[in-house]
């Protein structure tokens, strides 16, 4: 079984590459700048699709992430044209922050500020700097900090309220996409703050980032998790839970960024609390999370037991490292047994070997939806670059 983990990290490895080299081939655009906003499903170019900013500073995070793992300057290239691109276009040089969507050209079309966007803005920010040096995203990486301890974090309630107007007034509808519940207090959210937070840390060691790290850590262990040992996903600003959805996904993937976070902090039994947490966690996500296949499906309802049969393709990778993470801890190698089908899975039926890069989603039969795109606001190399980076050996 040992063995078959090898094979698995190395092929990994392999995958990393491949998954980079198709977003080089893909997606720059030649004519109007930065990147591409759409690629179906058959990889045809969507003609003047709008930008997100999800999608922007995603790619911008992974090939710095991919260079300071390989130790390359292949893409760096592809590195200066994000940061470039989020500069000229993405940052509001009055209100300050990140527009949430560009259209073609590069004007924006929607300019609120999503507390999440600003998050990966940091993240993104963050890695870059490890990768270059460069004093401007340090900088701007912190000013995105402060914006959000001004305006989005909650004082005396604590957490982050989700989104406002572009001049970081109250906003009506909140809501980060239209599948998700209109409310102020998400956990998605707050866990992709703690991320980007975290990373902030690595290059900027200050006291107040210190203590909402901490904070954000206690909010995760005392509020969003459950008695069952899920999270909980969606509040009002009162955290009272207005949601009765699990999301398997969300879990795993919190179960070791929250790991990551403490760590950051330096507290060991703050670590060996979010360790105790993840093991958990990871074994509720065993239970009911994995299908007869072997592959991580997407949620369940609670109120009407409903489970979503389909296996997106990020849910799958988050798998990996998340059971990664329990192996580690608890040395039980049940947690790399349970990895050896999600990622056989994902080789047959998420890894597009026709058209390139994964599929966003496929049902309970494997068959990949054709309506989901390759590249937009939601698909991009994120999940699948860091799972890479990761889990295959060092280079």
């Amino acid at each position: 079984m040992l063995q078959a983990y090898k094979n698995l990290q190395q092929e990994l490895a392999a995958e990393l590459k491949r998954i980079l080299n198709y977003w080089v081939d893909n997606t720059l655009d030649m004519e109007f700048g930065g990147f591409v906003g759409t690629r179906n499903h058959f990889n045809e170019l969507v003609p003047l699709a709008s930008k997100g900013i999800i999608l922007n500073t995603r790619i911008l995070w992974s090939f710095s992430a991919a260079s300071n793992h390989l130790k390359t300057d292949t893409y760096k290239d592809i590195c200066d044209r994000a940061f470039t691109y989020l500069n000229d276009y993405f940052r509001d040089t009055i209100h300050k922050g990140l527009f949430w969507e560009l259209d073609y050209t590069g004007a924006p079309i929607n300019k609120r500020k999503q507390v999440y966007a600003q998050a990966f803005g940091i993240y993104a920010l963050s890695e870059y700097y490890l990768l270059t040096g460069d004093k401007t995203s340090k900088q701007w990486a912190i000013e995105l900090f402060q914006l959000l301890e001004t305006h989005a974090k909650d004082n005396e309630r604590k957490g982050y309220l989700e989104a406002f107007n572009e001049d970081w007034t109250p906003i009506e509808d909140m809501r980060l996409s239209e599948k998700d519940m209109n409310a102020a207090k998400t956990m998605n959210t707050h866990l992709h703050v703690l991320e980007a937070y975290t990373s902030l840390l690595k290059i900027y060691d200050h006291p107040n980032l210190r203590a909402s790290l901490h904070e954000l850590i206690s909010l995760f262990n005392d509020t969003f998790l459950n008695k069952t040992y899920h999270y909980d996903l969606f509040f009002d600003e009162e955290w009272n839970l207005l949601s009765n959805t699990i999301s398997y996904g969300h879990d795993i993937e919190t179960a070791w960024l929250v790991i990551e976070a403490a760590k950051a902090l330096s507290d060991d039994e703050l670590i060996k609390e979010c360790e105790a947490i993840a093991i958990q966690v990871a074994d509720a996500f065993l239970s009911e999370g994995i299908d007869k296949e072997g592959a991580v499906l997407n949620e369940k309802n609670l109120s009407t037991n409903h489970i979503d049969l389909d296996r997106h393709w990020w849910p799958q990778v988050e798998a990996l490292v998340g059971l990664n993470y329990a192996y580690h801890i608890s040395k039980d190698q049940k947690y790399l047994s349970a990895s050896l089908p999600i990622w056989e899975f994902t080789k047959i039926h998420l890894i597009d070997h026709k058209n390139g890069e994964w599929h966003f989603r496929v049902n309970d039969k494997g068959i990949p939806y054709e309506n989901e795109d390759k590249i937009s606001m939601w698909k991009a190399p994120y999940h699948t670059s860091r799972a890479c980076i990761m889990l295959s050996p060092k280079p």
